[in-house]
């Protein structure tokens, strides 16, 4: 991959100190990933441990007639089996106190996968032998599994006892009937976006170890431990305080460990027996064992003047969540939110639902609802292109937003939101050198030699994408650091504990890289991710840099206050600031050694860091200000299509994105090509097949995802336009480049099968090689 390295402010060096703000350390975890000696949760071991599995439902909808654990209690070797009755405490659990997953079925089930018994044995294979040996006799039922169905009928078709419909939430602007008379051209379109698998590596797993005070010791790859925490303790009938957390080593997460999966089951089964209990979910397990994407089907229909000015939107989204809540009320927020992008609209109406079926469960998966609308929003402003004669580029320049603007939710635009430019930036870049059909390894089908050139043709498209950052909706969002300074073997050092998770996003990095420019130091531990320091938040919707790194940092500065009045006491007097560790003068000055002015003492500061408030959507207007930030991110595509046998590969991927601040280059661009490639895979590969309820390729045989001879060359362009109201100016830069580049792919198989005498009518992803010739 190549990347280019153009900021909007390039006067603007690194912040001082060896590896601080600005700079690119090497992550601390990374030559350990790389070399496969990173400890991950699944390595977890303890003398004396048992292990733990899962029976799971094999229908999406069934009533439990009769349930015998007694073959499985007489296979030796077994410890345990408990069912929903052997729950200490609450029986139900969810996120956001939604509390509607049973913690073991309660004599239904309501989706293929679900848990109904769990079993401790001496060693796994045993475990799984006895977990075979339960004997269940099932009244199976027809499973609710069209979401559709669901809007028109919610009362028929209704999967618990919530109802049909988990939210549906209006935006209302303007008067649609006057935005159509201003019109000169209608387009609309139905599209699809199938169930997209987060197919993180490291599956669910973890260790769970009673405690002498009657309490349990956690070690769990997550998300978000106090979140966890606040539902394992009521399900264990355990007040808070005598359940320790800590962070194992996380192997990917994208969404898919913000709810809770081994944690409550390992739990009960370590109280159970007084043993330590690890439980590994094989791959298999994992596509029942956490949500998914959900799969949305939209309908848009937009207008547009002669000039390509847009003059109304009527959006109707519908959102399937699965059997249980999750995460679905936050991820129909945000698709009705940012259901028409970064585009301004006089009228409009949107309806976005989220639903409940016995389909798989769906919740978090990066992007969060605007990736199904954006794949929506950015493939009709090509539609109205078309039917307009327009630049494709063009039409977007002329209505995205700009700083001072309005979205769709009433919300002003306060922070620079440069996307007129950024599409020009990204219109300019060079394009690929032609086709060389000499390399099969260049072809759609690559070294399979399915072709040597013959029906291959080139598309060019673009993608714009627009994703809130940090919670929304009034959420109480807040993270907490502990930061102390102190002398060890005779240097200063900064000790960050927070309980923020790492999961792959290189956050443990920029922490010491924030604590090295406030402290003036190079030396900086981090102390293991835990429940013994306040909330640190999610490590979802791009935030913790955000947040996180928002808490460091206030830490840090007020234990840089207390430094600097200890030195004025100690006579230094025109303390000003600490660097190289050094206490400074403001006109540079050295004064003193921090190691003098600490001697054998250490100062330490808590702080909570939160963002500016939001507020809720209007419930029959959907106006309000919702979000905290909003990040953008532009793609083009260039891919080259057999467009007789319908292959795709993607030649180029190149996009302009504005971070605000660049904190760290390197793992910057990491996530940025990350979260492209996440996006190619939804384009052209990447769909959990569902029938009838029941998932046909839980795998990664037959779920398909991104190879590295799948993922082309980026050249990426990222600018700096600092947003005043956060940490550094920064923004959150995980989740943006998932949106657009999906769309970006698409409209350029599109451009290619119209080259090639068709229509082009894609209007589903993943596309498939039937959707391409059928669309020649």
């Amino acid at each position: 991959m190549t990347s280019t390295r153009s900021t909007r402010f390039p006067e603007r060096v690194a912040a001082p100190g060896k590896g601080g703000v600005g700079a690119s350390p090497l992550r601390p975890d990374g030559t350990l990933k790389v070399k496969g000696e990173f400890a991950y949760s699944s390595d977890l071991w303890m003398d004396g441990m048992l292990w733990g599995a899962t029976l799971r439902s094999p229908h999406p909808r069934a009533r439990i007639v009769a349930l015998d654990i007694a073959p499985a209690l007489a296979v030796a070797g077994v410890h345990a089996v408990l069912t929903c009755d052997d729950v200490p405490g609450r029986k139900h659990y969810g996120l956001d106190h939604t509390w509607d997953q049973p913690v073991l079925a309660i004599g239904e089930v309501r989706h293929q996968g679900e848990p109904v018994a769990l079993v401790a044995a001496d060693h796994p294979e045993i475990a799984r032998r006895a977990m075979r040996a339960i004997e269940i006799e099932w009244e199976v039922l027809e499973p609710v599994t069209d979401p559709v169905a669901v809007v028109e009928d919610p009362q028929t078709h209704r999967v618990q006892e919530r109802g049909g419909i988990a939210r549906h939430q209006p935006v209302r602007v303007g008067d649609i009937e006057v935005g159509r008379a201003l019109a000169d051209v209608v387009v609309s379109e139905k599209f699809e976006v199938g169930i997209q698998d987060q197919a993180f590596l490291g599956p669910e797993s973890g260790l769970v170890v009673p405690t002498e005070d009657g309490g349990l010791e956690f070690f769990v790859a997550t998300q978000w431990m106090h979140n966890d925490l606040s539902q394992i303790a009521p399900c264990l009938r355990l007040p808070y305080e005598k359940i320790r957390m800590t962070l194992a080593g996380v192997g990917g997460a994208f969404g898919g460990r913000e709810d809770l999966s081994m944690q409550i089951h390992a739990g009960m089964l370590a109280m159970y027996t007084g043993r330590p209990i690890k439980m590994v979910y094989n791959r298999e397990e994992s596509f029942f064992g956490h949500v998914h994407r959900h799969p949305a089907q939209l309908w848009y229909e937009y207008g547009a003047t002669r000039d390509g000015k847009l003059t109304f939107a009527k959006v109707r989204i519908v959102l399937d969540g699965g059997a249980y809540t999750s995460a679905t009320l936050n991820v129909t927020g945000n698709a009705s939110s940012l259901a028409l992008g970064p585009y301004e609209f006089p009228h409009l109406e949107v309806d976005a639902y989220g639903v409940y079926t016995n389909n798989p469960p769906c919740g978090a998966m990066r992007g969060f609802g605007a990736v199904q609308a954006c794949f929506a929003h950015e493939s009709m402003m090509d539609k109205l292109a078309d039917a307009l004669g327009l630049d494709p580029v063009h039409i977007r320049q002329i209505n995205v937003v700009t700083q001072g603007s309005k979205l769709a939710t009433g919300q002003i635009v306060h922070a620079p939101t440069p996307l007129r430019e950024m599409l020009g930036q990204l219109e300019r870049m060079p394009l690929p050198e032609p086709l060389d059909a000499d390399d099969i390894r260049n072809l759609p089908g690559g070294a399979s030699q399915t072709t040597h050139g013959e029906g291959v043709v080139r598309g060019i498209g673009y993608g714009v994408g627009i994703k809130n950052i940090c919670f929304s909706e009034g959420f109480d969002d807040y993270s907490t650091a502990r930061v102390r300074l102190e002398v060890v073997a005779g240097e200063p050092v900064a000790l960050v504990h927070t309980a923020a998770a790492e999961v792959g996003q290189g956050l443990v990095t920029v922490e010491a890289q924030i604590a090295r420019t406030e402290l003036g130091v190079d030396r900086v531990t981090i102390h293991p991710a835990d429940n013994g320091v306040g909330d640190a938040g999610s490590s979802s919707a791009s935030r913790q840099t955000y947040m996180t790194g928002g808490a460091v940092k206030t830490a840090c500065e007020a234990v840089r206050a207390r430094v600097l009045e200890l030195a004025v006491a100690q006579g230094h007097t025109g303390a000003a600031k600490l660097a190289g560790g050094k206490v400074v003068a403001r006109d540079g000055a050295v004064l003193a050694a921090l190691v003098d002015v600490l001697d054998e003492g250490f100062v330490e500061e808590t702080r909570v860091y939160q963002h500016r408030p939001t507020t809720g959507m209007d419930p029959v207007t959907g106006q309000g200000n919702s979000h905290t930030q909003l990040a953008v991110c532009v793609h083009r595509a260039v891919v080259d299509v057999d467009v007789e046998l319908g292959l795709v590969k993607v030649v180029a991927l190149d996009a302009v994105q504005d971070v605000g601040k660049i904190m760290n280059r390197l793992s910057l661009e990491g996530q940025i090509h990350g979260g492209s490639v996440q996006g190619l895979g939804l384009a052209v590969m990447e769909e959990i097949q569902v029938t009838d309820g029941k998932v046909r390729n839980p795998s990664f045989t037959d779920y398909l995802i991104p190879t590295i001879l799948d993922t082309p060359s980026q050249r990426l362009e990222i600018l700096e336009n600092p947003d005043p109201h956060a940490p550094y100016g920064l923004r959150g830069a995980g989740e943006p480049p998932t949106l657009s580049s999906t769309p970006a792919i698409v409209s350029a198989i599109r451009q290619a099968c119209r080259a090639a005498g068709g229509t082009g009518d894609l209007t589903r992803v993943p596309v498939r090689p039937t959707d391409i010739i059928r669309s020649r």
